[in-house]
């Protein structure tokens, strides 16, 4: 028997559809104490990893010059929502090669997807 035979995935299906090179604004919520609130995380997506427990992805930006990345589990109660700002136009899976780009040269083309099918 295999895990996913026994676990039914956990994605919420309200999330779009979103690839590596999207700009994407993360809704997390912040639990301090007794207290909760909602935090955006808004940066280019640089990887989006599946698995058995439903995947996850990481985004990052630049705060105050530093670069800043996070990873997101799709199955995460703490994920409120997910919006998508851009789609990126990019020929890689995964978007390492951005950590060590900076200012004009991060950019990414901005294009419609076609449909992968």
């Amino acid at each position: 028997m295999r895990i996913d035979e026994l676990v039914p995935p956990a994605v919420k299906a309200e999330f779009p559809d979103i690839n590596p090179g999207d700009t994407v604004k993360v809704h997390c919520r912040i639990v301090e104490g007794d207290k909760e609130r909602i935090q955006v995380f808004q940066g280019i997506v640089l990887r989006k990893r599946a698995g058995t427990d439903g995947g996850n992805f990481t985004v990052r930006r630049l705060s105050y010059g530093v670069g800043v990345e996070r990873i997101f589990p799709f199955a995460s109660p703490l994920v409120a929502k997910i919006e998508m700002t851009r789609r990126g136009r990019v020929r890689r899976a995964k978007l390492y090669y951005l950590r060590a780009l900076s200012g004009k040269a991060a950019r990414i083309k901005e294009g419609e997807r076609e449909n992968a099918t």
